[in-house]
């Protein structure tokens, strides 16, 4: 998933490869703003061609691909033998995908583009959207759980830890979220100075996220209080 794991620590758990030089290319059909995800030796990856890419990790080689309704910028999410992404502007839906055959299971439309990357945990999906909200779905079904209203557009990704959602909302809103995982009730915000386009990692009992005001925020993952 986007960023690695639920708390968004982007922490690799293999060693690098020593190489020099490109591996593969593959060429879509639009500008690919998407983070792939590798799950299985497959990537998974959206482009703003409407559509979303598997390619075997190996070699490039194009396995399938789905057409969305609109840009593919949200990061692919994998997990059960499923692929969960957001669409843009035109389209405002999460999908859900056979991660084998690029099949169809599931579509919820939010009405909004949906720039957020899904978290998949505990049979929940997390995502946010221009409609300002952050929504949970039932990952096996897409049916709606609860959603959370923010101030204004949430771009930024949730990161799922020790029962709880963080959460950025952009422009007039400017708050970083902390939300009940299960419920969705709200646990505790803080403002920050502009719009938090930035996705929330979470490690060591503490939250950290940036914002337009140029600053990057320490709080305390239980209270939200400052560090």
């Amino acid at each position: 998933m986007f960023r690695g794991q639920l708390n968004h620590t982007g922490a690799a758990h293999t060693p690098p490869i020593s190489h020099t030089g490109p591996f593969w290319n593959y060429t879509t059909g639009g500008a690919v703003r998407s983070s792939p995800a590798v799950a299985g030796g497959r990537v998974y990856v959206g482009s703003d061609d409407y559509k979303v890419y598997r390619l075997n990790a190996t070699t490039g080689k194009p396995l399938w691909n789905y057409t969305t309704g609109g840009a593919v910028r949200s990061s692919t999410a994998v997990a059960g033998g499923r692929v969960y992404v957001g669409s843009g502007i035109w389209d405002g839906k999460v999908y859900c995908l056979n991660a084998t055959t690029g099949g169809l299971l599931w579509s919820y439309t939010t009405w909004y583009a949906v720039f957020s990357s899904p978290a998949v945990a505990d049979g929940r999906v997390y995502v946010g959207s221009n409609d300002t909200k952050i929504h949970c779905l039932n990952a096996i079904t897409g049916e709606p759980l609860w959603s959370y209203t923010t101030g204004y557009a949430v771009r930024s990704s949730p990161a799922v830890a020790g029962g709880r959602v963080y959460v950025g909302s952009s422009i007039y809103d400017r708050k970083v979220y902390c939300l009940n995982a299960t419920t969705g009730g709200l646990l505790w915000n803080y403002t920050t100075g502009y719009e938090v386009w930035s996705s929330p990692a979470v490690a060591g009992g503490r939250v950290y996220v940036g914002s337009d005001d140029r600053n990057v925020y320490c709080l305390n993952a239980t209270t939200g209080g400052r560090l």
